[in-house]
């Protein structure tokens, strides 16, 4: 894959700078908000994973089975996988 060369003259026009370094900064800042949002996910869940003497990894499937709100799916995967793994392993 050839690298696509860019020409400085192509941002020349100030106002087109200062719009890439907005949204620059903007996506930064927005990294740097969803790295602290990861942080706290991580922090929470083995704080509460402790106290209750939870699997963290249980936990943490639980996080996010109810964020993506598909419990449904998850148990029919479960149950697919259990089946096919049984016919196939034992």
């Amino acid at each position: 894959m050839a690298i696509q060369q860019v020409s400085v003259n192509q941002l020349s026009n100030p106002g087109d700078r200062d719009k890439l370094l907005k949204v620059i900064r903007e996506c930064s800042d927005a990294m740097v908000r969803a790295s602290a949002e990861k942080d706290f996910i991580k922090e929470a869940t083995a704080d509460i994973s402790k106290q209750l003497q939870l699997p963290k990894k249980i936990v943490q499937r639980m996080v996010k089975v109810y964020y993506k709100q598909n419990y449904d799916e998850e148990v029919a995967v479960h149950d697919q996988f259990e089946t096919l793994y049984e016919t196939v392993v034992k």
